[in-house]
């Protein structure tokens, strides 16, 4: 089994979704003026302003830290030192060259969510790209697909991902064993997924910035007592991701397509670009300025924090010491582990444990919220069926606490590229939207008025939209 997953997972990142992610950022990097780089400080006062809502439903800000406690978890912490482990310190270049491209490919999709969201029963904003593949396309069938996908991806695999590190933590920090980890988890998850979408972005808006800020001033303290290090780091991740540290060895090729692989799932797995995950967050936003595109600018620079920011942090970390060695069976959580005991002592194995615990916790309850707003897609029904499924998810992160990381990351790796071949597909379908909005946001910036979306000036787009969302 573990070798049929490991040749899936090989085909489908080796030869579609490197190429495909790529293709998708640029295209949407050059269509949108290069918005990621020219209009960096309006995404700074977007998300200021962002924790006042336009109406009902949540706030940007909630919509975001919900995205980013799915974003900031496992995949900043160990899935960082996987890349490093298996593809070399290259790994981290091309970390940052897919968020770079991808934050223009999260404002496409966070933005066409936004337009296309829809209510629930309860009244809050539910939507993402199975409801713009429905309604913008016309194509539930290929909405169905992503649901499936995003179900298996986020609901199940990705949640068993993040318990995995946290019992591997804490069996390391306290000698915890994983089984008991792993009830503690289900309780604590059971606890929140049991309280609704809104007991989650209250618990996401909370908690996500303060265990951000606590690691970063970590990592921050590190870099300052190795800052004679830092220049040769830097020149370590750049001469590996093209290959000039391999060059006198005469294997350049295969390193740097093992960097380039294992830094692009990874930070595909931290970031979600274009994966389609982080929409469905996006979507339950009443955003402030009152149009869809406002939502683009803030899920933006949920990539960039996510990326650029903390996973560089977890690369410093792990580079300014002598812990990664090839072959020496150290990897994921025990390797960021190793490296901040060397940077600070004993007591840095235990803050690690800490951190992952906040980190991985809330992107289990983040990505059970994604699961249910596509459960409801499936089936309008859905509330008949959500105990079975909450059952399914506490499963996963019992499994995950004790099982296997290899075939857990393999299961994880094939789920998240599924998602991301779908919805990229979606996205250029509807580029055209993508861009129509992008130009009306701008327009009426230039004209000095708060930008507010009117379908009626694009009669070709109002005929899709949902009813009673945008026009009353």
């Amino acid at each position: 089994m573990a070798d049929v997953l490991n040749f899936i997972s090989g085909l489908l990142w080796g030869h579609v979704l490197i190429y495909l992610l790529i293709a998708a950022g640029l295209f949407f990097t050059f269509r949108l003026g290069f918005i990621q780089f020219r209009q960096f400080p309006y995404m700074v006062k977007v998300m200021a302003n962002s924790r006042t809502g336009a109406g009902e439903g949540i706030s940007s800000f909630q919509a975001f830290c919900t995205s980013l406690a799915a974003r900031v978890g496992t995949g900043n912490m160990a899935g960082v030192a996987v890349a490093l482990y298996l593809g070399g310190a290259g790994a981290i270049f091309w970390m940052w060259l897919i968020a770079l491209i991808g934050m223009a490919t999260s404002f496409a999709e966070s933005t066409l969510a936004q337009l296309y969201k829809t209510k629930d029963s309860d009244g809050n904003f539910r939507g993402g790209p199975a409801y713009y593949m429905e309604y913008g396309l016309g194509k539930r069938w290929m909405g169905v697909v992503f649901s499936l996908c995003l179900i298996l991806a986020f609901g199940l695999v990705f949640n068993a991902v993040q318990a995995n590190s946290i019992a591997a933590a804490f069996e390391v920090a306290f000698d915890i064993p994983r089984h008991i980890v792993g009830v503690l988890l289900v309780i604590g998850s059971a606890f929140i997924i049991f309280g609704g979408l809104k007991t989650i972005s209250r618990f996401a808006e909370l908690v996500v910035p303060l265990m951000a800020l606590a690691y970063l001033l970590v990592a921050l303290y590190v870099c300052f007592i190795n800052y004679d290090l830092l220049p040769a780091v830097f020149k370590q991740i750049i001469y590996s991701a093209l290959g000039f540290e391999q060059a006198g060895a005469g294997a350049i090729g295969y390193a740097v397509m093992q960097a380039m692989i294992q830094g692009i799932k990874r930070g595909l797995f931290s970031n979600e670009a274009g994966m389609g995950s982080a929409a469905n967050a996006a979507a339950t936003a009443s955003p402030n300025p009152n149009h869809p595109a406002s939502q683009g600018y803030v899920q933006m620079l949920g990539v960039f924090v996510d990326t650029i920011i903390i996973c560089s942090a977890t690369a410093a970390l792990i580079l300014l010491s002598n812990q990664l060695v090839p072959d020496s069976g150290v990897t994921g959580i025990a390797l960021t582990q190793a490296a901040l005991v060397q940077h600070v002592g004993e007591w840095g194995a235990i803050f690690i444990a800490i951190a992952i615990l906040f980190f991985a916790f809330t992107s289990i309850v983040a990505n059970y919220s994604y699961a249910e707003t596509n459960l409801m897609f499936l089936n309008t029904k859905y509330k008949h069926s959500m105990l079975i499924f909450r059952a399914c998810v506490l499963a996963m992160v019992m499994f995950g606490a004790v099982g296997e990381l290899g075939l857990i990351w393999t299961m994880a790796d094939i789920s998240m590229g599924m998602m991301a071949i779908v919805n990229v597909v979606a996205l250029f379908m509807l580029s055209g939207f993508v861009i129509w909005l992008y130009k009306d946001y701008c327009s009426q910036l230039k004209a000095g008025i708060t930008p507010v979306f009117n379908p009626d000036n694009h009669p070709e787009m109002e005929k899709t939209l949902p009813k009673g969302i945008w026009k009353k």
